[in-house]
């Protein structure tokens, strides 16, 4: 939300030279995970938001679902130029810089809030995940560089650990504080000043959580400025994002890629409505907050999934590990839709934990051999990311025209598109 919303590639124009040779900056794979745990549960706190925002301004699943559509849409349009800075300022000041950026798309939250206008809302959203995309950027390069390339699989899902950890706390404590409010009307009985006040009051549950963040993100962003000299042997070389769309041509390649953006809006999709689904009286039948709180077995599944399945993929082949997890996927889908209660809100949450090698999975497979063209391929896979942004709102739309349950056939779908991928790259490229 995600993510990460999950964690990304570095993009396209950002690579660094002789890759595999170690960069010299002693505890920087802790600085790494810090920054995947903050990305990580900044991006799941959006599953907390969307049904609070809904309420307030009584949307329906699609214009609710414009929420994720704004986050994700940040990597299609800021990724590259986003690299393109990296590129010119290094890691260290990139990260400052992109934790500065978040520290202003929190603050956006305020003007957002005394208006009560939606689109304000989003607005603040989309500069949040301009600087949650410009830290992926910094990270995710990094990881590759902090041990041998034959452990990549291992070691990046072992990263998502983290990134899984904030995923699973967040959105836990973001429902104590925001969802489950004091008040005993909804927008919906309300209009005229009384209904801009009732939003202003509502919201500032959301205001008072993002000030907290912001806080802490200029503190973070402090310290690593500090340290903007610190990496030593950093370099990189300019590549050409039209090489990498020609990549694309490659099947291995262009059927991952393709994944990829299914992966992330199939996770989304299901977690951006979920406590909507658990709150229905066919399944949990239980209140907005308690259903929130559930957000975190979620992400947990994937963070539980992500500390087994880095050890598996030493062991079992990843294409074929990914074509079963895919395939758990749907059957928890197919049980949870054609079931009511406890089984029924419960199954569609252990899906978190059938996502959890997804990703690294899908980006190592389709990259595999790519050589000096992996700068080029990871600029593609990190546009991918923007299926956050697409699949949700074809969600929304169709759980708008039938039901919550019924649109899950959507991510059930992309999981059986992924499965595939899975057998077809099961070997070596």
């Amino acid at each position: 939300m995600a993510l990460a919303p999950d964690i990304s590639s570095s993009t396209d124009p950002v690579a660094v030279e002789e890759q595999g040779a170690p960069i010299d900056a002693p505890g920087l794979n802790y600085f790494v995970f810090g920054l995947f745990f903050i990305f990580g549960g900044i991006t799941s706190l959006n599953d907390v938001i969307i049904p609070k925002l809904k309420e307030l301004f009584t949307l329906s699943f699609f214009e609710a679902s414009l929420v994720q559509f704004c986050f994700f849409i940040a990597y299609a349009v800021v990724g590259i130029p986003g690299a393109r800075l990296v590129k010119k300022i290094g890691y260290m000041r990139g990260a400052a810089a992109g934790l500065l950026t978040m520290m202003v798309g929190c603050l956006l939250f305020i003007p957002a809030s005394q208006s009560a206008v939606f689109g304000l809302f989003l607005f603040a959203y989309f500069i949040l995940a301009t600087g949650v995309v410009l830290v992926q950027i910094v990270a995710n390069p990094l990881i590759s560089l902090l041990g041998p390339a034959k452990t990549s699989h291992s070691r990046l899902t072992f990263a998502q650990a983290f990134n899984s950890l904030g995923t699973t706390s967040f959105p836990y404590f973001g429902s104590i504080l925001i969802l489950g409010g004091l008040a005993t009307v909804s927008a919906a009985d309300l209009s005229g000043p009384e209904l801009d006040a009732y939003r202003t009051a509502e919201s500032q549950a959301i205001v008072h959580g993002y000030l907290g963040l912001a806080a802490a993100l200029a503190v973070v962003a402090g310290v690593v400025w500090l340290f903007r000299n610190r990496l030593k042997g950093e370099k990189h070389e300019a590549t050409s994002f039209v090489d990498g769309l020609l990549l694309l041509k490659r099947p291995r390649f262009g059927y991952g890629a393709a994944c990829i953006f299914l992966y992330v809006g199939a996770e989304v999709a299901i977690g951006s409505f979920i406590v909507t689904y658990l709150m229905q009286a066919d399944v949990l039948n239980i209140p907005e907050q308690q259903a929130g709180k559930l957000i975190s077995l979620y992400w947990g599944g994937a963070l539980v999934g992500r500390f087994i399945g880095s050890w598996l993929l030493r062991v079992v082949s990843p294409g074929l590990l990914l074509a079963t997890v895919a395939t758990g996927a749907i059957a928890l889908i197919a049980i949870s839709t054609n079931s009511t209660g406890e089984l029924a809100g419960y199954s569609l949450l252990a899906v978190g934990l059938m996502n959890s090698i997804m990703f690294p999975t899908i980006f190592s497979l389709a990259c595999e051999k790519l050589g000096p063209r992996a700068a080029d391929g990871s600029g593609i896979i990190n546009v991918a990311i923007a299926g956050g942004a697409i699949i949700p709102t074809l969600y929304g739309a169709l759980a708008d025209a039938t039901s919550l349950a019924t649109a899950l056939t959507l991510p059930a779908l992309c999981y059986a598109i992924i499965a595939g991928f899975g057998i077809f790259a099961r070997r070596p490229a």
